[in-house]
């Protein structure tokens, strides 16, 4: 009877183990970090969800292109869409579901920037984002496409850290720095990097393939100790150093 007692008491326990298991395998995958895509998204959609998308995927719209963060799923959507799951080994067919947005969520963190580059790095000017050229919620809403596209773009570079030595300004930042007088930093949109391990050619010529219009380097005058990445109207590549 004591036996019996025993096993008795341990059925409860087996059946909660059974219970918990079932319940973490049925989670969904498709919750990002912060922002929880409840749908698949293709072609023809259109929505917040999409442009939460394509903030995520600005860093992978081919050679020379750059895609809009319009809300519109269209052809360019799909496209990077399609090399992010083919930079991550996933099924690459442009449609973005719980594979794909797992993914994501893995490579971001609560306040929606990728893991490896942060809101500090790329405004070392101020707290607040104000006083550019944008409001203050442009700014950074800017800096965090661009920290996407840092993140596509470190990971081609086989995930070698990237370092960042400034991104927004503000006018008073800018002028104390002597900078141009219509920098992209004044839109929040920029970032100047160390050679760190990879080296300014290298990052300059990798950028090429991550959505920025805007690439200078060593050969461009003043840009001898640094490249940088902004996005603007217009192409404007200028490396000479690095044939660019």
């Amino acid at each position: 009877m004591k036996r019996l007692a025993r096993l008795l008491a341990v059925v409860p326990l087996i059946a909660a183990a059974v219970l918990s298991v079932l319940t973490v395998s049925a989670a969904p995958a498709s919750a990002a970090s912060c922002y929880g895509f409840g749908r698949s998204l293709s072609q023809g959609a259109s929505g917040e969800d999409v442009r939460q998308l394509q903030i995520r995927v600005s860093g992978y719209p081919g050679y020379g292109a750059v895609l809009a963060i319009d809300g519109q799923f269209g052809a360019g959507t799909k496209a990077a869409v399609t090399r992010f799951q083919q930079a991550y080994g996933l099924g690459a067919d442009g449609v973005a579901g719980p594979a794909t947005f797992a993914k994501l969520s893995s490579l971001e963190d609560s306040d929606c920037t990728p893991v490896n580059f942060s809101y500090a790095e790329l405004n070392r000017c101020n707290s607040t984002w104000s006083g550019g050229a944008v409001s203050a919620a442009t700014a950074k809403a800017n800096a965090l496409v661009t920290m996407w596209k840092l993140q596509a773009m470190r990971h081609a570079l086989g995930d070698r850290p990237i370092t960042v030595n400034g991104g927004f300004r503000s006018y008073a930042c800018n002028s104390a720095v002597g900078g141009a007088a219509g920098s992209r930093h004044l839109y929040g949109d920029a970032a100047d990097l160390g050679a760190g391990g990879i080296g300014f050619c290298k990052l300059a010529q990798q950028a090429r393939n991550h959505g920025f219009s805007e690439i200078l380097g060593p050969g461009y005058p003043d840009h001898n100790d640094h490249a940088h990445l902004a996005n603007r109207s217009g192409r404007l590549w200028s490396a000479p150093s690095c044939g660019i």
